[in-house]
């Protein structure tokens, strides 16, 4: 979906309550979009809904700790932003550490 050579720029997002930030977005589109500020409510969701669909299966093996890591692009695609899981620094998108501890085992002595 996005590709290192296309164009980025910087631009003000509006993250609620009034707060701006700006964010790198690739423009995926042939025409240059210029849109003011944007809501990153889209992205937000997209990034709530990434966590979810990765936390079930690992929150099933139960696992100790467990730790992801995973990056994304933000473009604007029809007049809006949107988020891509791209690849990192690693060789994967997603980057997942299961740990389990043993237990401590007691000395039961009858």
């Amino acid at each position: 979906m996005f590709n290192e050579e296309l164009p980025t720029e910087l631009m003000p997002v509006d993250l609620g309550d009034g707060v701006i930030a700006q964010v790198e977005v690739t423009q995926t589109g042939r025409e240059k979009v210029n849109a003011g500020t944007m809501p990153f409510d889209s992205v937000g969701k997209a990034i709530t809904k990434i966590s979810q669909v990765i936390a079930a299966p690992i929150q099933a093996a139960k696992p100790t700790k467990a730790t992801v890591k995973y990056g994304l692009a933000i473009g604007i695609e029809q007049g809006s932003l949107v988020a891509a899981v791209v690849r990192g620094t690693g060789t994967a998108n997603l980057e997942i550490t299961l740990e389990w501890e043993n237990p401590p085992q007691s000395d039961e002595t009858s």
